[in-house]
């Protein structure tokens, strides 16, 4: 179903808010490095902590720096 290598994003928080920068050069830096897939809120266990708010925010941060909006 899928190929290559998928990336299991950590969140960073800064002061107990999602770190939106720090994301952003993390999701950048998987890109650049070649991965063919990210996966946020997933399998390093933010998600079962993030409300459905932050689930969403850093869904959205994801898909706009992958080139789908602005960061």
């Amino acid at each position: 179903m899928f190929n290559g290598a998928l990336t299991a994003l950590v969140t960073p928080f800064r002061d107990g808010e999602v770190d939106q920068q720090a994301l952003c050069e993390l999701v950048e830096f998987q890109i650049q490095g070649g991965v063919d897939g990210l996966v946020p809120c997933g399998t390093t266990g933010e998600s079962a902590t993030f409300t459905h708010s932050e689930d969403e925010q850093v869904i959205k941060i994801v898909l706009q720096q992958r080139g789908l909006g602005e960061c």
